[in-house]
């Protein structure tokens, strides 16, 4: 059942972006487009799974000015763990292969997401710099996982250091969102995933910060987030 679970609620991510380029086509590159289409993703998606989603400190995520979110990276399923979390106004990163997948890949792109290459790499700082002015510009928020990849349920891996940039290029607080960790477990005959207990912390001012605190900012908010992780 656990399987036939995880098929379900992977073939409604396609489903549901095909219905959603209707909305996306309408008004393309619109931010708030995303925290819409995310929610109904991640919701439709828990349910099929089985699986609950405790959330401690929503009141933390500021709804009045645009942030740096940055989450940990465990699985493809977080999209249904922490989806429906976004801010309004809020774009994504990712890697420029998520382009090529079929309706999910379109509507990544008509949302305004911000696409990394990885190939060039050298180049992604600057994206994210280039990205601190549309946080200013067009007051958008930005979520990003800050470990560039999945650490498949082993502990917080090393932060990158593109969402740290852009939040300190902009002056955004930096908003931590934790996820327990999890290893794509089920429970009982009914195939029901385990829960995933998640926690927002308090936001981190970088207002009056320059790139010389980016290292220590990036300590502070990887102690944090490891030992938030912990305690769930």
């Amino acid at each position: 059942m656990g399987a036939l679970r995880k098929l379900l609620a992977w073939v409604s991510v396609p489903v549901l972006c095909l219905f959603a380029l209707v909305l996306y086509l309408a008004r393309p590159f619109n931010p708030d487009n995303n925290r819409l289409l995310a929610t109904v993703v991640a919701r439709v998606g828990r349910a099929l799974l089985g699986m609950e989603r405790p959330l401690e400190g929503r009141e933390n995520m500021p709804t009045d000015r645009p942030t740096v979110v940055i989450a940990n990276h465990q699985h493809n399923d977080d999209l249904f763990v922490v989806g429906d979390l976004l801010p309004p106004r809020t774009v994504t990163v990712g890697k420029s292969s998520l382009v090529w997948i079929p309706f999910f890949g379109q509507v990544f792109w008509l949302g305004g997401n911000v696409i990394l290459n990885r190939a060039r790499s050298h180049k992604a700082v600057a994206v994210m710099q280039a990205t601190s002015e549309a946080i200013v510009r067009d007051q958008k928020s930005l979520w990003v996982f800050p470990e560039g990849t999945r650490s498949q349920g082993r502990g917080l891996q090393k932060f990158k250091k593109g969402a740290f940039h852009a939040a300190v290029a902009s002056g955004a607080p930096i908003t931590l969102v934790c996820a327990r960790q999890y290893q794509d477990k089920t429970l009982g005959w009914g195939g029901q995933r385990e829960p995933v207990p998640v926690r927002i912390l308090p936001p981190i001012e970088t207002a009056g910060m320059t790139t010389a605190d980016i290292p220590e900012l990036m300590a502070r908010c990887h102690k944090l987030m490891a030992e938030t992780i912990a305690d769930l």
